[in-house]
């Protein structure tokens, strides 16, 4: 059984992520999948476009199946662990480089793995029903998926904001910061799908993109508080900001993660700007080796997705108490 469709028309190559229970998380079987698929496609000379659609009304895609990561660290099964994110990152690779226009549409939920089948994509259309956000730091993880490579090049701080907080942000939102390019209102949406499907241009297709809302990503503030690595200062200047509640719900984020985890993003997301895509996912490789072996990631993951009572027990719980040679080894610096 296979949680993707396929269908090709009129020189439309289409994937439908089809696991709609588990909000398409990307297992082993669908990274396997979508790596053939794509590379079949590529070569074939009917084929001009890809489109990448979601049977589910309420996600693209969830991310990785990250619980089944946890049950093979917990089962000590670091093979598994490599494999996976070997190939994860091998697609995401793919999707980067595609020699054809790759389109996504998004129309629900677009969290972690979900953003690497998307946003480096040529094409990534969003709607108000999309909700973007790596949420990898509350789970003991990091953001991975190539992220650490482009969230350090979007507008000054967004990238460190939205991997250290986790924070959800709308359809227009992502166009706003640069990882979407394109909006166009849910209820339009099949028809642009339809347009794609027909072979049009894409240009035609994406004519109904544009709307009247406007972004409430606060970027001035974003730019002050999370152009810095160093977490402390961050929180300092966040709790300093009295009266300001988004500073306060920044905190809140914040204080819900790992502090072990916290520290790796940051360095990850800093490393990442001065690198290539290829070797920000040679460091995600190895910093998701070490980081899934870890106590927080398998409590992380209890707390947020098994037991799912969002009370967990990170060790060190406080930001101060982090050791940077932790943090280091897990990054590759040590």
């Amino acid at each position: 059984m296979s949680f993707i469709r396929t269908a090709v028309a009129n020189g439309v190559g289409e994937i439908i992520l089809d696991r709609p229970k588990a909000l398409n998380a990307l297992d082993q079987s669908m990274i396997d999948d979508m790596y053939r698929t794509l590379g079949e496609w590529g070569d074939d000379d009917a084929i001009d476009t890809v489109l990448v659609t979601s049977a589910s009304e309420k996600a693209f895609c969830a991310g990785g199946d990250i619980r089944a990561i946890r049950d093979s660290a917990l089962a000590g099964d670091t093979e598994a662990i490599t494999r996976y994110f070997h190939s994860e990152y091998r697609l995401d690779q793919l999707v980067a480089d595609y020699p054809k226009p790759y389109v996504a549409l998004i129309d629900g939920a677009a969290m972690g793995g979900g953003l690497g089948i998307s946003v480096h994509g040529e094409i990534r259309v969003v709607t108000e029903k999309a909700l973007i956000a790596m949420p990898e730091t509350a789970i003991g993880f990091f953001p991975d998926i190539g992220s650490t490579y482009f969230l350090p090049r979007l507008p000054e701080g967004v990238g460190m904001w939205l991997g250290l907080t986790g924070a959800r942000i709308r359809g227009i939102d992502a166009v706003a910061v640069g990882l979407a390019t394109h909006f166009v209102a849910s209820a339009d949406l099949p028809d642009v799908a339809d347009l794609i499907r027909s072979g049009a241009p894409l240009a035609d297709a994406l004519s109904r993109s544009g709307t009247e809302e406007t972004s409430d990503v606060p970027l001035r503030k974003i730019g002050e508080y999370f152009s810095d690595d160093n977490i402390a200062a961050i929180v300092g200047g966040l709790r300093g900001a009295v009266g300001d509640e988004w500073a306060a719900e920044m905190v809140g984020l914040i204080e819900n993660a790992s502090p072990t985890s916290l520290w790796v993003t940051a360095a990850m997301i800093t490393a990442g700007a001065q690198s290539t895509l290829d070797e920000c996912f040679d460091r995600e490789l190895h910093a998701a080796e070490r980081i899934t072996m870890t106590g927080d990631f398998a409590e992380g993951v209890r707390a947020v997705l098994v037991d799912k009572d969002r009370n967990p027990a990170f060790e060190p719980d406080a930001i101060d108490a982090v050791d940077p040679a932790v943090v280091a080894a897990i990054v590759g610096e040590a």
